[in-house]
C-alpha cells in the first residue's frame, strides 16, 4: 500500500514538472477550445460565401440536352416529328397529344410564337398519328 502512495506522489510529482498548475488545465482549455471551434467556423463560412459567389457568378449552362442541329426537311419524316414534340418515335397517340398540347402551349401564335413554328408542331402531331403523308405545312 505504501508503494503504491509512493508511486501516486512520485507521478503527481512528475506530472507537476511538466504541467506546472496542472490542476487548472481544464479551466484553461475551456476558452481556448471555444475560441478555436468560433475560429474553424469563422473559416468554413468565408469559404462557403466564396463559394457561393463563385457559383452565382458563373455563366448559367444549358440543363436540357443539345437542340436539333439542323433545319426542317422538305417532308417532315417521323424521326423529325418525334424530336420536335420531344418524344420517341414509337410513342403512344396519348403521349403525342400530350407533348403537343405542352410545345403548343409554349409556341401558340396567340400567346406570341410564330406561325411557322406552330404550323410545324401541327404538322409532327399529325405525322405522328399517321394523319398525313406530305408536308402539310402553309410556309
Amino acid at each position: 500500500m505504501r508503494s503504491q502512495q509512493r508511486a501516486t506522489s512520485q507521478l503527481e510529482e512528475e506530472t507537476n514538472v511538466i504541467f506546472p498548475n496542472s490542476e487548472h488545465l481544464p479551466e484553461m482549455a475551456t476558452p481556448f477550445l471555444a475560441g478555436l471551434a468560433i475560429a474553424t467556423a469563422a473559416l468554413a463560412g468565408r469559404y462557403g460565401v466564396q463559394a457561393w459567389q463563385a457559383l452565382k457568378s458563373r455563366p448559367p449552362t444549358a440543363r436540357i440536352r443539345k437542340f436539333y442541329d439542323g433545319g426542317f426537311q422538305p417532308t417532315m419524316t417521323k424521326r423529325e416529328a418525334a424530336l420536335i414534340l420531344g418524344i420517341r418515335e414509337n410513342a403512344t397517340p396519348d403521349k403525342v397529344k400530350e407533348a403537343h398540347r405542352k410545345v403548343m402551349v409554349a409556341n401558340h401564335p396567340d400567346a406570341g410564337g410564330s406561325h411557322y413554328l406552330a404550323s410545324k408542331v401541327n404538322e409532327a402531331k399529325d405525322v405522328m398519328l399517321g394523319k398525313t403523308k406530305g408536308s402539310g405545312s402553309a410556309f
